[in-house]
């Protein structure tokens, strides 16, 4: 059973989720779907929101547990709680933690390990402390576990759990985190698994990522993640690109192998790195009613992955960093609020999202708009002892195969750019659909031309609809073709039908 009852536009706690026990706290108010009207969300049905729809780092007040232990709850009394971690491993029981510190003992490996079903509920300023000593908060293989109310804090050493996480650090599955304050710890503050939910809580100045959901080993997917109305800031404090060049492996949040997540009314701003990276062999993810605000890299990176809907987001100032990067070094490649990599909708991969769509959102003063990309030398190359082109789709293993930036929709958005605003002349305010020239290997079917004229102009990817403001310029078959306004909506590229500019 899933840890919450969803529709495209909301997700809420079930009353009867997974991991809610007898004793379970439900936390302030009905849950995250019928708070999320009242809670700083300014947008009607079908609208991008005008505001943040969380503000959790902000209102800790909202985040408190009760202030009494729920009906059957063990306390866990402040202070240190080393002597306890067995009798925190029954399955199904509550857990009250009280107001104050509390630490798990002197060793990295001091940790919380629960039963199946078991309920951590915080009271009002409870806090868990690994004081740079513990690795990890929450561990262990239990499914239905709930945590809650709590703020968890300073677990890591110092740039330690690299692609780890704190709190549900095997990714059990139907695990419920709501509530919670996870901020200053090294690797990723949470992790996910199958029908998991991350709702209302501040994921902040965390070493890697706010959260990161990808299959524990053994299984080949991640399914039904709800990731609902969180705070998601400040994190990659660690510069993880510096210290491991190219890793692909920072931003706010990572998502690797899941089906069907749902992403919906987050805040995610700030982050050093990409807002939300989905990467490799993703499908059915929904990005609903976010604010995307501030992120050095793009806002949503979606890459080697298939059928996806970015819906009613609103992207202001994102991937300036980046952006200023490349044109320091008059690098020509765009840095898109939206940024698709050899990714887009595809049958193969399940009906929902088939046909990819970006809609409805609105973008504001980002460096670039929507791009995409698709990289002529990256296909699946199973004979070679390591395949670095990640290019093999898990359905098509057969050399050759590839994934494809396909069945895009990009309609009905707002896209503002201020030039002066964002502090470029040049190289930015750009909506991009290119290829490189293809070049490796020797015997591959992708040489020269032949992906650039395919992605450009009959792989279904399509621009209408739209409203412009400010100046733009439009970027197709290559970086070598910029194009203004006339010429993006001319034949050959016949783009932007419908769309308005002023």
């Amino acid at each position: 059973m899933l840890a919450a009852t969803c529709t495209l536009a909301a997700c809420s706690s079930s009353g009867t989720s997974a991991g809610a026990g007898p004793g379970s706290s439900p936390g302030p108010g009905p849950g995250p779907a019928a708070t999320g009207a009242t809670a700083g969300r300014s947008r009607t049905a079908g609208a991008a929101p005008a505001r943040p729809p969380s503000a959790a780092c902000s209102d800790p007040a909202a985040l408190a547990g009760p202030a009494a232990p729920p009906a059957g709850a063990v306390t866990v009394p402040a202070g240190d709680n080393s002597a306890l971690l067995f009798t925190l491993r029954a399955p199904g029981r509550t857990f009250y933690f009280a107001a104050g510190v509390h630490t798990l003992g002197p060793t990295p490996f001091a940790q919380i390990i629960p039963g199946d079903g078991a309920v951590f509920v915080g009271a009002p300023g409870a806090v868990l402390d690994g004081r740079r000593t513990n690795l990890y908060a929450f561990t262990g293989a239990a499914a239905g576990v709930t945590v809650e109310h709590l703020t968890v804090r300073n677990f890591g050493t110092g740039r330690s759990n690299n692609d780890q996480g704190v709190v549900n650090h095997d990714r059990g599955a139907r695990w419920v985190i709501r509530y919670d304050t996870v901020v200053d710890n090294d690797g990723a503050g949470v992790m996910l698994g199958s029908g998991d939910l991350l709702a209302r809580n501040c994921l902040a100045r965390n070493g890697q990522y706010g959260f990161s959901a990808f299959a524990p080993q053994g299984t080949d997917v991640v399914h039904d993640v709800v990731i609902d109305h969180n705070e998601i800031s400040g994190n990659n404090t660690a510069d993880w690109e510096r210290l491991r060049p190219g890793c692909g492996c920072t931003g706010g949040g990572k998502l690797w192998s899941t089906d069907g997540a749902r992403i919906v009314g987050n805040y995610v701003h700030g982050n050093h790195g990409p807002g939300i990276w989905a990467d490799n062999d993703n499908r059915g993810l929904l990005f609903d009613g976010n604010y995307i605000e501030g992120n050095d890299g793009h806002g949503i990176e979606y890459e080697v992955s298939y059928n996806f809907a970015v819906r009613h987001n609103t992207f202001v100032r994102n991937a300036l960093v980046k952006g200023r990067e490349y044109a320091s070094r008059s690098d020509r490649f765009p840095a898109g609020a939206v940024y698709v990599s050899e990714s887009g909708g595809d049958p193969r991969a399940g009906d929902t999202f088939s046909r990819s769509e970006i809609t409805g959102n609105r973008f504001e003063d980002n460096w670039d708009g929507v791009v995409l990309w698709e990289n002529a030398d990256r296909f699946c190359r199973p004979q070679e002892p390591f395949d670095t082109t990640n290019g093999c789709p898990w359905f098509d293993k057969r050399w050759g195969a590839r994934y494809r930036t396909q069945n895009i929709v990009i309609s009905d958005n707002d896209f503002a750019m201020d030039r002066a605003a964002v502090g470029c002349a040049r190289l930015c305010g750009r909506q991009a659909i290119f290829s490189n020239f293809g070049t490796y290997p020797k015997n591959s079917p992708y040489l020269g031309t032949t992906v650039q004229q395919a992605l450009t102009f009959r792989q279904g990817d399509v621009w209408r609809d739209n409203r412009y403001t400010g100046s733009w310029r439009f970027v197709a078959v290559d970086l070598d073709h910029d194009l203004d306004w006339a010429q993006w909506r001319a034949a050959p590229y016949g783009q932007d039908a419908g769309s308005t500019v002023g």
